[in-house]
């Protein structure tokens, strides 16, 4: 009886959350125990912010600009979001980053805007970003001082600072994990959570823990998206790296909750565009935020080319949130692989070697039935291959480079 009334009541919370639960027909059918309904049920009262239902895509100010950040900088790049066309591919968060606020609390306890940065406060800043169709996003963290050590974090005022956020008019919040008390994030960042909950606004909540405490074990009843690694810097090693170390959780995202191996490098002039290419295509089969890093102001057609793919952009996207693996390596040649909504399949084919090569991707690696045949869109060329596969499909991929398909099957 106490089964059935449970059931009854996870039924009821999906019903009412319904404008607000990512993907709640695919919760149902993942609820195959009742440990699983408690953890829905968990989820429900901790964070059903109804928020990242696909992975975030948008600007974040960190990568290129550090510490030198400005609202005249932050007005020029949503400006500039829409002029490009970015806004409609789906680019919608503008999310300034560290060095915003000003050293000390004022006299109530408050987060100050910097004034010689941000004269005009952070609410007029908003105010501007959504007359645009664009969202902004804010940085705080869950110690004493942000990791910079040039402004307050927000341990201990979790609440005051939610509440001002909201008041302010942001829409998603970047919290990192400097200068705290030694005490685990498990323990800090769910304060958080409940504060912003308890602010009356839907904010995106990014935890910034850097994988600390593996937080793709924990972070799905506490944030929306959660890194798994050390910060990437932008040279093919660390973005690699990065790939890899997130690429261990791929079982633990989905719609709602999304694994994070930190910001977009591409168009900032470390790695060469075959580099980048591998880097947003990876990042997008990974279904990680695509949260661009570079001056957007100032773009070449190169990088236009990148981080506008909507056929790329469209993986990271699609509603199935399913994120890809590594499903074959032999040495320095990988197949990447993930499903799609209606039956297709991602893969990408990537090689980390110095030569060109070969690489194979085999049907029973990447989940396909041996006997299907499929047609081959390559997303970087824009075009199907004419030539329709079966068992497995053969490309010659240049040395730091990757191929990027869909493969979908054909009676």
């Amino acid at each position: 009886m106490e089964s059935r009334l449970r059931w009854l009541i996870c039924l009821l919370l999906i019903g009412s959350f319904s404008s607000n639960c990512c993907a709640s027909k695919s919760m149902i059918m993942r609820l195959s125990t009742e440990e699983k309904m408690e953890d829905l049920l968990t989820r429900r009262n901790l964070l059903s912010n109804g928020l990242g239902c696909t992975p975030p895509m948008g600007w974040n100010s960190w990568n290129h600009f550090a510490c030198n950040i400005g609202e005249k900088t932050v007005k020029e790049t949503a400006d500039a979001l829409v002029s490009t066309g970015l806004s409609k591919l789906g680019y919608i968060y503008v999310n300034i980053d560290d060095c915003w606020a000003e050293s000390s609390r004022d006299n109530k306890g408050r987060l100050v805007a910097k004034k010689s940065t941000f004269p005009s406060g952070i609410k007029a800043l908003a105010d501007y970003v959504h007359s645009k169709g664009l969202k902004l996003g804010i940085y705080s963290d869950a110690g004493y001082y942000t990791c910079s050590k040039k402004q307050p974090g927000s341990l201990g005022h979790e609440e005051q600072d939610a509440k001002t956020f909201a008041s302010w008019g942001i829409d998603y919040l970047k919290y990192d994990n400097c200068n705290n008390d030694f005490s685990k994030p498990t323990q800090r960042y769910p304060v958080m959570t409940r504060a912003l909950m308890n602010s009356g606004r839907p904010i995106f909540f990014s935890l910034c823990e850097w994988g600390d405490l593996h937080p793709a074990l924990w972070g799905y009843n506490v944030g929306n998206s959660w890194r798994t690694t050390n910060d990437i810097s932008d040279n093919w090693d660390s973005m690699v790296s990065r790939a890899d170390q997130n690429e261990v959780y791929a079982d633990l995202a989905r719609p709602g909750g999304w694994n994070d191996p930190d910001m977009l490098e591409v168009g900032n002039g470390g790695m060469t565009k075959d580099e980048y290419i591998v880097h947003f295509s990876i990042w997008a089969i990974s279904k990680a935020p695509l949260l661009i890093g570079c001056d957007v102001r100032n773009t070449t057609k190169e990088v236009m080319e990148i981080i506008a793919n909507k056929e790329v952009i469209a993986v990271n996207q699609d509603k199935l949130g399913v994120q890809a693996k590594k499903v074959r390596m032999e040495g320095d040649l990988e197949v990447w692989a993930g499903p799609l909504s209606n039956y297709r399949v991602a893969v990408v084919l990537l090689n980390r070697g110095a030569g060109r090569n070969s690489i194979i991707a085999h049907w029973d690696d990447i989940g396909l039935p041996p006997n299907t045949a499929v047609i081959a869109r390559d997303l970087w060329k824009h075009k199907s291959l004419e030539t329709k596969f079966i068992g497995n499909l053969t490309a010659t991929v240049d040395s730091h480079a990757c191929k990027m398909y869909i493969l979908k099957p054909v009676s």
